[in-house]
């Protein structure tokens, strides 16, 4: 089990168990505040290539976007954040920080806190999502994302991009708008899909998997890329496949998503048929990629990983 602040209570590196009293942000906090921050299971390293059975899959607890708390809401969680890293905590570090409510996770109200430039709540505690990833439970580190996607989202949009007036918030959607011209912008989103690739049939049916170039452990994943403006998903597959390993392929079929919030995708998982073609990298995305059999895979991501179920899907013959 880790927390995300990996000090004792009691140390300078972490809040004080009896800290001065604060101004409540939003909402009335609860009379008794938990002092334990979110703990999370290290499901596994990076490196095993041994498939999860579907019942080992974690059922994660179900996390509700809204607008306001809600009235059974019991404890709150105050998501610090300071670029792409994360301090949590049971109350905000400053009253004063711009705060954004996230959700509700089971009964517990999320928020996402804006630390200004220079400060440091967690006193060195703070931890990158993508530290985190592979190592937090699914929802949660959702969660966390999700505050840095509206945190950065809030930062970039307090200006109107068509006339410069000052934005402000919508009142009844997650959204700002400008008062002069009316223009709203609503949180950014990017779709990307993420592509397993097979060829053959049975016992020797292999799968394409690639290790890209900017990725700083030999794992070997799937194929992902953004969706273009005019496209639709299925031509999005077929043309990141053989832009990035020079492959024809077919079949495109939907599998599932997952949101990945560097900096505001929504991953969109997929499998395709290998049509034609032998394997040309784009060294510039792609540093090695070979055709695998099930008895045979390399490294590939962790569990929490959409490519991973992508992948433990095939060698288990799920899809």
């Amino acid at each position: 089990m880790i927390p995300f602040c990996t000090r004792p209570r009691t140390s300078p590196g972490c809040m004080p168990d009896n800290p001065p009293p604060r101004r409540p942000i939003g909402v009335r906090r609860a009379s008794t505040m938990t002092t334990e921050f979110w703990l999370f299971d290290i499901r596994e390293a990076y490196g095993s290539p041994t498939p999860l059975p579907s019942s080992a899959m974690p059922t994660p607890t179900l996390f509700r976007p809204l607008l306001v708390p809600s009235a059974n809401a019991t404890s709150h969680r105050f998501i610090h954040v300071v670029g792409t890293k994360v301090f949590v905590d049971d109350r905000a570090a400053d009253d004063a920080w711009e705060s954004h409510f996230l959700g509700m996770h089971g009964d517990v109200a999320c928020w996402g806190i804006d630390v200004p430039a220079g400060e440091d709540p967690g006193y060195g505690a703070e931890t990158d999502l993508r530290v985190l990833f592979g190592r937090v439970d699914e929802t949660e580190w959702a969660v966390a994302g999700r505050a840095v996607q509206l945190v950065e989202w809030a930062r970039t949009h307090r200006f109107c991009g068509r006339c410069g007036e000052r934005t402000r918030l919508a009142d009844n959607e997650r959204a700002f708008v400008c008062p002069s011209c009316g223009l709203m912008a609503f949180p950014r989103l990017a779709p990307a899909i993420i592509t397993l690739v097979t060829r053959g049939e049975g016992d020797d049916e292999e799968a394409l998997l690639a290790r890209g170039a900017n990725f700083g452990v030999p794992m070997y994943s799937c194929l992902a890329g953004f969706v273009e403006p005019g496209e639709n998903l299925e031509q999005a597959v077929a043309r990141e496949v053989e832009e990035e390993v020079g492959v024809v392929v077919d079949s495109v079929t939907y599998v599932a998503s997952q949101p990945w919030p560097f900096p505001h995708s929504l991953m969109l998982g997929f499998r395709a048929r290998w049509v034609s073609g032998e394997l040309v990298l784009d060294a510039t995305e792609i540093a090695d990629a070979n055709w695998y059999r099930r008895d045979e895979t390399p490294m590939i991501p962790p569990s929490i990983s959409i490519a991973r179920r992508l992948i433990d899907d095939w060698i288990l013959h799920r899809v």
